[in-house]
């Protein structure tokens, strides 16, 4: 890694704006073809690694997966799953393994276009100009609370998943809304801490840690899944959530039932508070159904590519849900509940991108593989930007190659690299 002092006036062929692993890999590309270029990192390279998720926090997909432009994870546990600092040590060492321009601490406020196609940025330390410029800055930007959260009593303590590292932060018992994999993960890290956890179930899918002897995740790899295009169903997909797991003590399933028949208790979406309760929607049977489908078709499709392949696999039996709700919806008593942990996602911001016409009607990113309809300006890193695979390790060093090709060619052929 080679730190740079950015000076206002200063000229770049291209400018990456963002210096996690998606940056960075895009960086790996340009370094080995020669483009003078720079990334901008608002914090410091990988800190959201760091600073981001919780204490007990490990990847969800094997360590296998972890694989960057000429950089591959060679430790000693491939189907493991690393730790939070594990990962930040590892994305982190990537700058160190070439000579990556990286600006830390540098904010870019906003990017114009210019009528003669140069790109003006302006940055915390004043403005420079490029003639590509990439965003890797990612689709999560802002926590998102629902507009009613300030309904509760002040005496509550309220806190965003981003912000959430252990119990000790929490008094008491805890509500825990939103299972995707961070609320899930949250709600069983208070649990298994002897927390008295409640937890609103949303519509979030999951999937079996293991099946028939690999990691489901892995059997996915190798059908493809991680591989197929976004195409038409782009925008449904971008939309969707990821299904949760945990890679926790060498990975295991989060069965939501099994941790009611424990003693969580498990309610509905949340919808408001009214006279000093919560209310709770009555779908909490349809979501732990819906999760459970979803995981079962899982396994029916690996089932029918270890028959259609003759793959030698074990046998295995089958989940069997150990715990049902009552129907109905439910209230909760404001009384019983000490902290609030919001898991319901974050909101883009796109503020920075100033007049550039890349967002289409409802503030979402429009792009063919990263490339947008602006000559120079591309996106990288995002969930979904080709496949599925797309905004987690596996497929970035490929989505990486292939916006790095552009932003190579318009250097070279559209503008001259200065």
């Amino acid at each position: 890694m080679i730190p740079v002092e950015l000076r206002p006036g200063d000229h770049y062929a291209a400018v990456i704006v963002g210096g996690g692993q998606a940056g960075l890999s895009v960086s790996w590309h340009l370094t080995r073809a020669g483009v003078r270029h720079v990334v901008i990192e608002r914090e410091s390279a990988a800190h959201e690694w760091r600073d981001g998720r919780w204490d007990n926090f490990t990847l969800v997909t094997p360590n296998w997966h972890c694989r960057l432009p000429g950089y591959a994870y060679d430790g000693p546990d491939p189907d493991g799953f690393m730790t939070r600092d594990e990962v930040y040590a590892w994305v982190r060492g990537y700058a160190d393994t070439f000579d990556a321009p990286l600006a830390e601490g540098v904010e870019v406020h906003r990017v114009d276009r210019r009528d003669d196609g140069v790109f003006v940025v302006q940055t915390s330390v004043g403005e420079i100009t490029a003639d590509t410029v990439t965003s890797a800055t990612g689709g999560y930007h802002r926590p998102i609370t629902p507009s009613w959260a300030d309904d509760l009593p002040e005496r509550i303590v309220q806190m965003h998943s981003h912000h959430y590292r252990n119990a000790a932060q929490l008094p008491g018992t805890v509500l825990v809304v939103g299972t995707g994999q961070s609320g899930t993960q949250i709600a069983e890290d208070l649990h298994l801490e002897g927390r008295r956890v409640h937890l609103a179930v949303g519509r979030a899918p999951r999937v079996a840690r293991f099946y028939r002897g690999r990691d489901c995740m892995t059997w996915l790899a190798d059908m493809g899944v991680y591989d197929v295009p976004a195409g038409a169903q782009a925008a449904a997909k971008r939309a969707a959530t990821n299904h949760y797991v945990t890679g926790r003590d060498g990975g295991r399933d989060i069965d939501l039932r099994a941790f009611a028949a424990q003693g969580m208790r498990l309610h509905g979406r949340a919808i408001g508070v009214s006279r000093g309760t919560l209310a709770f929607d009555d779908s909490l049977a349809a979501n732990l159904d819906h999760a459970d489908s979803v995981a079962e078709s899982i396994k029916n499709d690996i089932d029918a590519y270890i028959a259609r392949e003759g793959i030698d696999a074990p046998t295995e039996a089958r989940y069997r849900p150990e715990w049902s709700p009552e129907a109905g919806p439910t209230l909760l008593d404001l009384a019983e509940i000490d902290a609030v942990v919001w898991a319901i996602g974050f909101r883009a911001d796109w503020s920075w991108l100033g007049d550039l016409d890349v967002l289409d009607v409802h503030g979402h990113p429009v792009h063919e593989r990263g490339a947008t309809t602006v000559p120079g300006f591309s996106f990288v890193g995002l969930p979904w930007l080709h496949t599925w695979g797309s905004g987690r390790f596996h497929a970035i060093a490929r989505d990486a190659e292939h916006v790095a090709g552009s932003v190579v060619a318009a250097a070279r052929d559209v503008f001259a690299v200065r």
